[in-house]
């Protein structure tokens, strides 16, 4: 090629492209990204035409492992929340007690958020109403916070995503929001962890008689489900371990109590564990008092009805008091729920695929919602309808075989109660509707469907108010988010009884992976899947273990792990900070 032939081709492309260099030229002085950037800019914008816009409400376990698992680039997120931060809740007790320092279990969302390829953006404040007719949230900035001068503002969205989690439900008991503390957030358990040593230095005083003392020293704790009883047994062993060292003088005058209405303690857990947290409280001075419900809770009195003994009323002197007892709706949600027609219940309803009931593209999770999970003998009729392709009026066992994959999908219970009589196949379900000894059914018409299936609807729960399954709850809407596009045009759920066709996926099931209950010097209590449980030391390094894998981020494992090294080092620390 001649010299002249090159140049002449160079100035005909030059022409035909001098506006786009311009637009390169643009793009390099804002940039710095040169042609690349160019190359980029077509299709970003016609990205951005078609990027739906997802509003997420909270930080918690919920929103948060909804936020991480989200890579479809067609969304545009706007996270609201009123702190800034993730919070791993199941260390609260032992912030409250020094043995985890409270930094070391949060991480700033921003951090979590920023080496996504989403689009998000952060706005502390919060929501105070849902206008799901509209699409339109209203938020009111936290603080000082405020967006160009103005407290209030409102948000649109294309999808909204509901995870702000619950309060404390106190069952409107007297006294209990003016002198309980609660362990919900990291700030309860910094002032929890104040107010201890403040009792201890008050008790310390040489003005204080030996009474006082010991109404100062006597620790309340309301509640004996995970959280009142992990926090029971971490200060219990700052007590002895930490604080006994330190006040030589008052030690002996310490006392724990745990109220707990119900009959038991860990009502949740096996009886296995149950008896063994109930009898290690006891030899450890820790007094536990069953069948005893609190009606009222003054400055320096708690009055229980004792349940037990035909409702006789005892007051108990206090110096601390913490309430951990259920959940409860927050303000906002409980007008939402009188929004939507669902006034009468507590939590949010949603269907399996996690969708409000009632709205449009709204999805509810974690603590502030509940599955409204459909009876299967409401669709006896649709189901068998489904099952019998011949329309010959009875079911063969294959054309049963085929439709019970589809059943058991949209009506777990179906599955946990072949699991329960211990049926190895859907032949025993028959047999057992026909009476038939043999086991080989043939035939059955919509009466024995209906006596097969009677029983299933009692196998029917409501999922534990837990992080672990707020958290499935979330990777699983990520999921969703994620192939909404795909799953469009290529359904994958089961057979949907009322109506045509399948849904785009398949229902949420929560995998319980077990549990764990820390009952104090160095032991805790672990059910694990296949009703395996174990307990005592080796089950508190699997704590360990299993809780420092869980941390958000390696910043926070790091922090954790060296904090319970310092603990075996050097103690729990003991400063009023």
């Amino acid at each position: 090629m001649s010299t002249l032939t090159f140049f002449e081709r160079l100035s005909k492309t030059f022409h035909d492209h001098r506006s786009h260099l311009k637009l390169v030229l643009l793009c390099s002085a804002v940039s710095g990204g040169g042609i690349l950037a160019y190359g980029e800019l077509a299709p970003s914008e016609a990205a951005v035409t078609d990027k739906k816009k997802v509003v997420v409400l909270g930080t918690g376990w919920a929103a948060t492992s909804f936020m991480k698992n989200l890579n479809n680039p067609r969304y545009e997120v706007q996270v609201v929340s009123p702190r800034n931060y993730f919070a791993f809740t199941p260390l609260l007790p032992s912030v409250t007690c020094g043995t985890v320092e409270a930094r070391s279990i949060v991480e700033p969302v921003r951090n979590i958020f920023r080496k996504k390829k989403v689009n998000v953006q952060f706005n502390e404040a919060e929501c105070y109403k849902i206008d799901a007719e509209n699409k339109k949230i209203y938020c009111r900035s936290k603080g000082n916070n405020n967006l160009n001068g103005k407290e209030e503002y409102e948000v649109d969205y294309d999808y909204l995503i509901i995870g702000v989690g619950a309060t404390v439900n106190t069952f409107n008991t007297p006294g209990v929001v003016e002198n309980c503390h609660f362990l919900k957030e990291v700030e309860d358990a910094q002032k929890i962890r104040r107010t201890v040593i403040d009792c201890f230095e008050r008790a310390n005083l040489p003005d204080i008689s030996e009474e006082e003392k010991k109404r100062i020293l006597h620790f309340a704790i309301v509640g004996g489900g995970p959280t009142g009883v992990e926090f029971a047994a971490a200060l219990h062993d700052f007590v002895k371990d930490d604080l006994a060292r330190l006040y030589p003088g008052i030690k002996d005058l310490v006392k724990i109590t745990l109220l707990e209405a119900g009959g038991h303690l860990l009502s949740m857990f096996d009886k296995r564990i149950t008896a063994f947290a109930e009898d290690k409280f006891q030899r450890e001075g820790i007094d536990v008092k069953t069948g005893s419900m609190v009606v009222k809770v003054s400055e320096k009195e708690i009055s229980t009805k004792d349940l037990k003994n035909g409702g006789e009323i005892k007051t108990i002197p206090y110096g601390m008091a913490v309430w951990s007892t259920g959940i409860g709706t927050r303000p906002f949600i409980r007008d939402f729920l009188s929004q939507i027609g669902q006034a009468s219940r507590r939590a949010v309803a949603t269907d399996e695929w996690l969708r409000v009931e009632g709205c449009n593209n709204v999805y509810a999770l974690g603590d502030c919602a509940t599955i409204n999970q459909r009876k299967v003998m409401e669709d006896i009729a649709a189901i068998f309808k489904k099952a019998d392709k011949s329309s010959s009026g009875t079911l063969t066992v294959k054309e049963f075989q085929e439709a019970m994959h589809d059943i058991c999908e949209r009506y777990p219970q179906v599955e946990l109660y072949l699991k329960s009589k211990q049926m190895r196949n859907i032949a025993d379900l028959l047999s057992e509707a026909k009476g038939d000894v043999k086991k080989e059914p043939i035939e059955l018409n919509i009466e024995e469907l209906k006596t097969a299936l009677s029983k299933v609807d009692s196998q029917m729960k409501f999922l534990p108010a837990t992080a672990q399954v707020a958290s499935q709850q979330g990777i699983y809407l990520a999921k969703c988010f994620n192939r909404m596009e795909e799953c469009e045009k290529n359904p994958e759920g089961p057979l949907r009884f009322r109506g045509e066709g399948r849904h785009r996926f398949k229902p949420f099931r929560y995998k319980h992976l077990g549990q764990f209950a820390p009952l104090g010097g160095e032991q805790t209590a672990a059910q694990l899947p296949g009703d395996w449980v174990s307990i005592g030391h080796s089950s508190q390094w699997l704590w360990y273990s299993v809780y420092a894998s869980k941390q958000v981020s390696w910043r926070t494992r790091a922090l954790v792990v060296t904090d319970w090294s310092r603990r075996f080092i050097f103690g729990r620390d003991s400063s009023r900070i």
